[in-house]
């Protein structure tokens, strides 16, 4: 074997130990950049702690008795279909809580809702029996000139204060807020309108 041959076969070696490492360097920096990207999408996908939704659904009313513009009253009772949309990758647990009705700023009926969990991405329905009177009006309210155009406009608020827990350990507290205003037709017995903020 002559000079120049083990010149060559050791140039050789040294290109394919250089062509190893670079193959071991792109190698540890694609694994970098994935672990990156990977942590990325945990912090911002997962981790991302959201309010869930507190809604009253739209609902039939069973019951509905209504006194004269002269002598404006009304009782009513339904079944309300609370629903908590819990959008987050982990369940929410939250605690017993009230859902109260309004007409006027008046309280005139409410609902309890039962501490209770809304899995991950899913809604938790739950369906509360409510009766409503207006014996607690006052004489000044609009509730005469409603009746005469036979709506009468509810509010219903409440707030539900829970827990998120993301893989078991990630805790974070949140308060879901409920604000609908809904519209009974009084002749039909029926939600003519419904809208939550």
């Amino acid at each position: 074997m002559t000079k120049t041959d083990h010149e060559s076969l050791q140039h050789m070696d040294e290109e394919a130990k250089r062509k190893k490492r670079m193959k071991w360097t792109i190698g540890i920096i694609a694994f970098v950049i994935l672990q990156v990207v990977q942590a990325l999408f945990f912090v911002l996908v997962i981790m991302k702690f959201k309010s869930p939704k507190f809604r009253v659904g739209e609902f039939d009313v069973q019951t509905l008795n209504v006194g004269t513009q002269a002598s404006p009253s009304f009782d009513m009772s339904f079944v309300a279909p609370i629903r908590v949309k819990n959008t987050n990758w982990g369940p929410f647990k939250y605690d017993a809580s009230t859902v109260s009705f309004t007409y006027g700023g008046v309280q005139v009926g409410q609902a309890i809702i039962p501490k209770s969990k809304a899995n991950f991405k899913s809604t938790k329905k739950i369906d509360v029996s409510v009766t409503l009177s207006s014996a607690n009006l006052p004489s000044t309210s609009n509730l005469g000139n409603e009746l005469s155009s036979g709506i009468i406009t509810l509010n219903s608020q409440g707030e539900l204060k829970g827990k998120v827990t993301v893989m078991f350990m990630f805790k974070k507290t949140k308060t879901s807020q409920m604000n609908c205003t809904m519209a009974i037709d009084t002749s039909t017995k029926a939600v003519q309108s419904l809208t939550c903020k």
